[in-house]
């Protein structure tokens, strides 16, 4: 398994932007596909976004569709979160997860090791 290090949460106003990044250990990063999941206060955790080893598909929650974007770099063993027209709502603990096949999931339980989150926090 990978290890994950999240970072670039921090505060923003509502509408504003920011760039969560996933740094992964090991030389097999590309044969993961990538999630990134969220829990806010008293809610469980819930999928955000996910990409195939290649980056060639990509699913979304629809809450973040078309505000929300995940890509990667296997080059740099990176994946990444650009969150734009963040929204009060959008405020919570945001963890980047990996899983050992080709292609994404929505499910948390298909997903075998995380980062230990990164905080983002949206005022209104």
């Amino acid at each position: 398994q990978v290890q994950l290090v999240e970072s670039g949460g921090g505060l923003v106003q509502a509408g504003g932007s920011l760039r969560l990044s996933c740094a992964a250990s090991g030389r097999t990063f590309s044969m993961y596909a990538m999630g990134w999941f969220r829990q806010a206060p008293g809610k469980e955790r819930e999928f955000v976004a996910a990409i195939s080893w290649s980056g060639g598909n990509t699913h979304y929650a629809d809450s973040v569709k078309g505000r929300f974007t995940i890509s990667r770099d296997n080059a740099k063993n990176t994946v990444y979160l650009q969150m734009n027209s963040l929204k009060p709502e959008d405020t919570a603990v945001y963890y980047c997860a990996s899983r050992r096949t080709l292609l994404g999931s929505t499910r948390e339980s298909d997903f075998g090791s995380w980062g230990q989150g990164t905080q983002v926090t949206v005022s209104s």
